[in-house]
């Protein structure tokens, strides 16, 4: 997502930090009135509602909206969040002047009226405008913006209601309104109710515009929008929770301060959301800034906190409020630890933003474990670059083989994001492949200790990338075998059935003949004939079976459709059960092999659908497109809760991987099973 400069773009951004480090300084000036008002009076109710989560909810807002818009101001997004920040601030400044602030001052009643109303927008933009136009800043589609205009309309009318109102109204929570329109009580709270339909039409729409982008959604994308969606079920759960206390508990005066902390909670989980999208998954662009911000920021929060513990606690322990020596011990101390806490935040912000590159050993130590754990051979390579992928927080990774015509992809995780960097892949010297890495962001290179790792990684990646290419070797050769070896029966069997067997019959025919034109008188004779012609018979029969052994005969005389079709009318006859057989009348010509497996895999089929199965109907298809795909499917009892692989299934099962193809048994639902096989077929040469 990367956006071209323009002329604003520094006015931009010194708005979006203006704006939030004004937020900030608000609602930190928030919280120390509130925290020293309700030392003073033991209240403490606003201080939950109102300042406990209130500075978080500015702080995450302020700072994503500033990042956001500062990089990508013609994103709504970044805004929204800045404006969120900053309503959230004034509703906390004035909830804490209002309950903690001098009650005779003439700004009192404009400060209440404020608060009022403040907190309308805060609340309802991130619940409805963000989650509608997350993260791009656009629309799912145009019939979504309806939910859109629902949000804006209810905000105004809700605001218009309250601001307007002369009050009180316990519904809403408010008081007497100095500055509401007398009169116009019946009116504003009709123009509210129509305001909370529009908001709540607004809100059902944002969740169902979440729910249809994440639905869509793939690759890191669907890693960015996931968090939200749990942001957005934690959002529902705390206003469900929060609508249980007002009906558990209505009327006391700790229900309504519940009731708002449990629905910022709720917006919070939003924010965090946003803020694991952009720092975990790249969204924005943003990494570099944030790093540095992360750092510096935390740091300089720690130091803060550090130099006020010591300076500010020691003080009220030893009563020595402004000494001296006080404050010198507190900077010497921050001098002495700030290096090894800036050292700690910066590990822990790069393994947030680039994994594990500073832990080389923990990574190649976990590629070990998962490599040795991984027990099917065409599971290696997808571990490999998932890990890698994951290891380094790249977007896009993948493995090559090198063959004689050139590199063939084998494995890949992520979608591909820049210009990718090329790690050669060798064993013993040998070249075997490569290893493809796309860098964290458009435009972005990897450091000097990213390549280390990476280097290290492509050593172990060329061992388990060589010990897959033998594996793939060998499973060419034995197809090549397997290949040939029906190749050679096809034309064994059309060699013995048109030449030997056709000779055996015309020597059977014509011992015959000679038996007949014998003149009697020479028994002795007819006897060797007629025990010739024994003997003939006998061969013929040894001849047929032994054709029959090396390549069913149906599959040359009547196709594999045929041939199918012919099991299928033999099956058909016991027991009252049907088989049906889909498939096309021509197919194209097929290898031997690949006939030959799909007619076995499919006899042994039926032979367990008649013994076991306990069917009335049983159905075969048949398709051809790029590869062989056959569905063997019954009504019957459907497959034991405890079952072990007999010898049918393992031999239907090694029939199909030895063509380098597939064969799984699957339950049906309702009752049943399904054979489903998948046999490749050998590319037609251009």
């Amino acid at each position: 997502m990367t956006e071209q400069a323009s002329p604003s773009a520094p006015a931009a951004r010194s708005l979006a930090w203006s704006l939030a480090v004004a937020s900030i300084g608000l609602a930190v000036a928030a919280l120390g009135l509130a925290l020293r008002g309700a030392l003073t009076s033991g209240d403490f109710r606003t201080l939950l509602s109102h300042q406990s989560v209130t500075p978080l909810l500015t702080l995450g807002f302020a700072i994503l909206g500033a990042l956001v818009a500062a990089r990508h101001p013609r994103n709504p997004i970044g805004w929204m969040f800045v404006a969120t920040g900053l309503l959230f601030a004034l509703t906390a400044l004035a909830a804490a002047i209002i309950a903690y602030g001098p009650s005779a001052s003439p700004l009192r009643p404009w400060v209440v009226w404020f608060g009022s109303w403040l907190w309308l927008p805060a609340v309802i933009m991130p619940v409805t405008l963000v989650l509608l136009l997350f993260p791009d800043g656009r629309l799912p589609s145009p019939r979504w913006a309806f939910a859109g205009w629902a949000a804006v309309l209810g905000v105004v009318l809700a605001l218009l209601m309250v601001m307007l109102h002369p009050g009180p109204l316990s519904s809403w929570q408010l008081p007497a309104n100095p500055f509401g329109l007398p009169g116009s009580a019946r009116l504003l709270e009709a123009v509210g109710n129509v305001g909370l339909v529009c908001l709540l039409i607004a809100f059902v729409g944002a969740l169902a515009a979440v729910w249809v982008r994440f639905r869509r959604s793939t690759g890191i994308l669907r890693q960015q929008l996931k968090w939200l969606v749990y942001a957005v079920v934690l959002n529902v759960v705390a206003n469900v929770a929060g609508s249980v206390v007002a009906a558990v508990w209505p009327g006391l005066p700790w229900t309504v301060e519940i009731m708002i902390t449990l629905t910022n909670l709720g917006i919070l989980a939003i924010v965090a959301a946003a803020a694991i999208a952009i720092l975990r998954y790249r969204l924005y662009d943003i990494d570099l800034v944030i790093n540095r911000t992360l750092v510096y920021g935390a740091l300089t929060l720690a130091v803060a906190a550090l130099y006020l513990l010591v300076v500010g606690g020691l003080g009220v322990l030893l009563q020595a409020r402004g000494s001296l020596w006080l404050s010198l011990a507190g900077v010497g101390l921050v001098a002495f630890v700030a290096q090894p806490v800036r050292e700690r935040v910066q590990r822990g912000v790069n393994r947030l933003m680039y994994g594990e590159r500073d832990e080389p050993y923990a990574v190649l130590s976990r590629l070990g474990q998962r490599l040795e754990a991984t027990l099917l051979p065409e599971a290696v390579l997808p571990t490999l670059v998932e890990t890698v992928a994951q290891a380094l927080k790249l977007p896009y990774a993948a493995v090559l083989l090198k063959t004689d015509d050139g590199f063939t992809r084998m494995a890949e995780h992520g979608r591909p994001g820049g210009e990718p960097l090329r790690l050669p892949l060798a064993h013993h010297g040998e070249a075997v492949g490569q290893l493809l890495v796309s860098p964290r962001a458009p435009g972005e290179s990897f450091s000097p200790d990213d390549q280390q790792l990476l280097d290290d990684l492509a050593r172990q990646a060329g061992v388990a990338l060589y010990a897959v290419g033998l594996t793939l070797s060998l499973q060419r050769s034995r197809e090549r075998l397997v290949s040939a070896r029906e190749e050679e029966r096809r034309r064994l069997r059309r060699d013995l059935h048109d030449g030997l067997g056709s000779q055996l019959s015309a020597l059977h025919l014509q011992a015959g003949t000679l038996r007949l034109a014998l003149p009697p008188g020479l028994p002795a004779v007819e006897a060797g004939l007629s025990e010739l012609q024994v003997e003939i018979h006998a061969a013929i029969g040894d001849l047929r079976r032994l054709v029959y052994a090396l390549r069913p005969p149906a599959l040359d005389e009547l196709g594999l459709a045929g041939a199918l079709r012919s099991l299928a009318a033999q099956c058909s006859t016991t027991d009252g059960l049907r088989v049906q057989v889909s498939a096309a009348e021509q197919l194209p010509p097929l290898p031997a092999a690949v006939e030959a497996a799909a007619y076995r895999i499919t006899q042994e089929a039926l032979a367990n659908i008649v013994r076991h199965a306990h069917a009335h109907a049983g159905q075969v298809r048949l398709s051809v497109n790029g590869g062989l795909r056959l569905e063997i499917q019954d009504d019957g009892v459907g497959l034991p809760a405890e079952r072990t692989a007999g010898v049918g299934l393992r031999s239907m099962r090694e029939r199909a991987e030895e063509l380098g193809g597939a064969c799984a048994v699957e339950a049906v639902p309702g009752g049943g099973t399904c054979v489903v096989v998948y046999l490749p077929l050998p590319a037609a040469p251009e």
